[in-house]
């Protein structure tokens, strides 16, 4: 059963890597950002609510994207493990998250983080080349990151759950450590 969180700063190729990681393991990679554009398109209840927040360029509550993650946590694909990606992005998040997986009985989950420096996630995202991704918003949004999400870092190192993975390096490497790292993680916990 592989039930994985990923952390990394915005830049670090999260999706990217949950992604090839969960065609691999073929289980579900979940996104938040994904989840929430589908509900939106589709009109569902609270595809409905979120869209309210979006068009006056709110944040959507955390409330609406825990009732989201919980829905999708739900379905019969995520039964057999799944990657979630952009959640939980605070402590109260992974709280949440925390109790939500004892009530599905799907505990037994781990976090990975990817690891770049600053300076490498702007030079990433600078050279996507889009219009919004100017180096201040860059640098602002790694503040937010840093602020928000990077105390998850230490929330799971305490509780034996996180495993980190040098995201400095190309692709194809990030992948391949992750793989490593993942199976052997999953090796240990069989003994």
């Amino acid at each position: 059963m592989t039930r994985l969180i990923f952390l990394g700063p915005p830049g670090a190729g999260k999706g990217t890597q949950a992604q090839t990681l969960a065609e691999h393991l073929n289980i579900p990679h979940i996104s938040t950002g994904e989840i929430l554009r589908q509900a939106m398109k589709e009109q569902t209840h609270l595809g409905i609510k979120a869209q309210a927040y979006v068009d006056s360029g709110e944040l959507v509550p955390d409330q609406l994207v825990q009732d989201l993650v919980q829905e999708r946590l739900s379905q019969p694909d995520a039964k057999n493990g799944w990657i979630l990606d952009g959640f939980p992005r605070k402590v109260t998040q992974a709280g949440f998250l925390e109790k939500l997986l004892e009530e599905i009985h799907q505990s037994g989950e781990r976090v990975v983080n990817l690891d770049v420096p600053d300076e490498v996630v702007i030079a990433r995202l600078l050279a996507r080349g889009r219009k919004d991704d100017t180096e201040e918003v860059i640098r602002r949004r790694l503040e937010v990151y840093r602020a928000e999400t990077a105390p998850l870092i230490d929330y799971y190192g305490d509780r034996k759950k996180l495993l980190t993975v040098n995201g400095n390096q190309s692709q194809e490497d990030v992948t391949g450590e992750l793989q490593k790292v993942i199976l052997e993680d999953e090796g240990d916990e069989g003994r």
